[in-house]
């Protein structure tokens, strides 16, 4: 069983979460938390696997909590789910090294799919020595860095390229390249073209969508 810590500011969106947790196969809440100094206490009693944390906390901002739980040695995988849809916000998770970012509102199965995603790259993950470039590259990719660390092209930026890769990989189906700029707080025009970057390195694959008048959309989907 993964076990979680459940934290939102609001006690009744805790408990809602909670309820969507044990609704998903294989994993377990062991218990809930409301402000960052709760979560910090929670963590170290508890020892999560998993949390699933709130940004807008009352005393400690959630990017902070995370910082918080490194320095105090805490190796718990974190999950963001908050309303946060600036941009700052989400390059800050990404920088601190969250496994996801599922925005408010969302239903059961936004936090199914993601959660079942975890849990495919947790038991992916080798538990002792090392024994080759693909186990390293396993662990790589649970932790959301590419396998491949060459820099991308000369105008597109190694950030930019990650929050797009992550948005990709967050998707249970494809993804054109306006809904990844609305995501990824980015032009259509950028999007894509890191999407056909990923396409062109091997990373993703490209299909088509005909609809009943003029050109045909391109769907993105990671390579997982």
């Amino acid at each position: 069983m993964i076990d979680v810590l459940v934290v939102d500011d609001d006690f009744m969106v805790a408990r809602i979460n909670r309820g969507f947790v044990d609704r998903v196969d294989g994993f377990r809440v062991v218990g809930t938390a409301n402000t960052g100094e709760q979560t910090l206490t929670a963590v170290a009693e508890l020892r999560p696997d998993l949390v699933l944390l709130d940004l807008y906390l009352p005393d400690i901002f959630g990017l902070d909590v995370i910082t918080r739980l490194r320095a105090a040695g805490h190796d718990c995988d974190v999950l963001v789910i908050s309303a946060a849809r600036e941009i700052d916000a989400v390059r800050g998770a990404v920088r601190q090294g969250v496994v996801n970012y599922l925005l408010k509102p969302f239903d059961i199965e936004d936090l199914r799919v993601r959660l079942e995603q975890y849990a495919a790259q947790r038991k992916d993950v080798p538990t002792e020595a090392l024994l080759g470039q693909s186990d390293v590259d396993r662990v790589l990719a649970r932790g959301g860095v590419a396998a491949v660390a060459a820099p991308p092209p000369k105008g597109m930026s190694a950030e930019t390229a990650d929050l797009v890769a992550r948005a990709l990989r967050g998707e249970d189906g494809t993804l054109s390249a306006a809904e990844c700029a609305v995501l990824v707080g980015i032009s259509r025009v950028s999007a894509r073209r890191y999407l056909e970057y990923f396409c062109e390195t091997g990373r993703a694959e490209v299909s088509l969508r005909y609809g009943a008048a003029g050109r045909p959309e391109r769907r993105y989907t990671w390579l997982r």
